[in-house]
């Protein structure tokens, strides 16, 4: 039996939530990741802070990502909803820019 010098405490690890990208997989810290929620009309926003109440699917900062998860139904299966014309080009509009803002970290 192995005792603990009184001096030694446990070794506190903060806990990480971690979530899956709908499209590729990839199971990554819930920070690393962009949210998007069902709202209670139907329709599907991005939710920067994490926080807004409804169903959510989580996607990549990565460009391919966001192509693959809005050119199939792998998001509207997921949120169990289907995506209009007007809400799915305002969803490709924010992955373009979140490409561009990346990219310009970058430099």
């Amino acid at each position: 039996m192995r005792r603990r010098s009184i001096n030694q405490s446990p070794v506190s690890v903060k806990h990480v939530p971690h979530r899956t990208c709908v499209a590729c997989g990839k199971v990554k810290p819930k920070r690393a990741l962009i949210r998007l929620v069902r709202t209670s009309d139907g329709s599907v926003e991005v939710d920067v802070g994490g926080k807004k109440a409804g169903r959510g699917a989580y996607l990549c900062q990565e460009q391919e990502c966001w192509q693959i998860g809005l050119k199939g139904r792998r998001l509207e299966r997921t949120l169990r909803t289907s995506l209009t014309h007007d809400n799915r080009e305002q969803l490709i509009r924010y992955g373009k820019d979140l490409k561009e803002s990346i990219s310009d970290r970058g430099q």
